[in-house]
């Protein structure tokens, strides 16, 4: 199971309302890569394809794809103000090894394919 919090959630239907395109929505992930191993994937869809889970998540439609969900099953979004800025928030209690910046991680049980550069 995945979570988005109120906060984020209100933040991602926001982005969601400027985009152009009819039919948009969430897609999380997981690539290789990123000083840990993997790197989280987050961003918006159209196209769904027979490899995704769709959820729904925060009166939101959410896709993942099914492979991915062994990383994230257990994956907690928040959306956080600091000052003038602000930012999502992950929090993934798959996570054995996070980098210094919080976008990257590994498993216990798979170590991805870590960045030769550091973050």
């Amino acid at each position: 199971m995945i979570s988005i919090s109120e906060t984020a959630a209100e933040r991602l239907k926001e982005m969601l309302a400027e985009q152009e395109a009819p039919n948009m929505f969430l897609r999380l992930g997981v690539t290789a890569g990123g000083c840990s191993g993997f790197s989280y994937a987050m961003g918006f869809d159209d196209q769904e394809t027979e490899a995704d889970v769709y959820m729904d998540l925060q009166d939101m439609k959410v896709v993942v794809e099914k492979d991915d969900l062994k990383y994230l099953n257990g994956l907690e979004i928040d959306f956080e103000e600091s000052g003038m800025t602000g930012g999502f928030t992950i929090h993934n209690p798959n996570a054995t090894v996070t980098c210094g910046c919080g976008s990257s991680f590994r498993t216990a049980t798979d170590a991805g394919k870590p960045n030769e550069e550091p973050c």
